[in-house]
């Protein structure tokens, strides 16, 4: 072998190690793409067609491939007194989990008004909620306990009635004030999206909303994930 190709030989030796080296300390492609790891909070928005594998955090879990951990709690406020109830989630707030969470997934508000003040004579628990500029309130501090630990928090409005005899027909403005207010909240921080489902329900359509007509139907559910889902994916961008 002559001189040269000893060298030529060498210097494919060298580049060789040193590819193997760089292997060692690049990510591998599993590391790398990581699921996205979400906590879900809230009520039985979140909680409806669980049995049938159609609830929110499962329809997230699938569509996004994702890691889900759902609290929600059927029946769940903000302003719940109980401890014991409260500490299992009765009270939303307390269903936050310390944890590495890339996206906190959120609703809630409706029962507070709905079962709080009949959605009547409600601008003091609604205040107490979330206050005209969006900075104070129950929810604000939850979104904030959330955002403390680095997640980002989708939080999620309600479907509206389709105008069919609904038992909440009625709750359409304080409704309306609470997520206006919510949607204040989210424009003061990036870190914060309001995905409102307001306009996702045609009117006289019943097939959004199951039997009773306040929570959605798997329909509604599934409708509503799509638009969480996309919510997410805009922020990763």
């Amino acid at each position: 072998m002559t001189n040269d190709a000893v060298k030529v030989h060498k210097m494919h030796n060298i580049a060789a190690r040193s590819l193997l080296v760089l292997a060692l300390f690049l990510p591998s492609p599993s590391l790398a793409k990581d699921p996205l790891r979400i906590l879900v909070m809230g009520d039985s928005f979140m909680t409806s067609n669980g049995s049938a594998g159609s609830a929110v955090p499962s329809l997230l879990r699938r569509d996004l491939q994702a890691n889900v951990q759902s609290r929600a709690v059927t029946g769940a406020r903000f302003v719940y007194r109980l401890p014991i109830t409260g500490a299992l989630g009765m009270n939303i707030a307390k269903q936050y989990r310390p944890g590495p969470w890339d996206f906190v997934v959120m609703n809630g508000g409706g029962n507070d008004l709905w079962m709080g003040c009949g959605c009547t004579r409600c601008r003091k628990r609604l205040n107490r909620l979330i206050s005209p500029d969006g900075r104070k309130g129950e929810i604000p501090s939850a979104v904030n306990t959330a955002r403390k630990s680095g997640a980002k928090v989708i939080y999620v409005g309600y479907l509206r009635s389709p105008g069919l005899g609904s038992p909440i027909e009625h709750c359409r403005k304080v409704g309306d004030a609470l997520e206006a207010r919510i949607n204040v909240m989210a424009k003061q921080d990036a870190g914060i999206s309001f995905v409102s489902l307001a306009d996702m329900v045609p009117h006289g359509d019943r097939s959004f909303h199951a039997a009773d007509m306040i929570h959605p139907s798997p329909k509604g559910s599934a409708a509503a994930t799509k638009r969480i889902a996309q919510a997410i994916r805009n922020i990763k961008k």
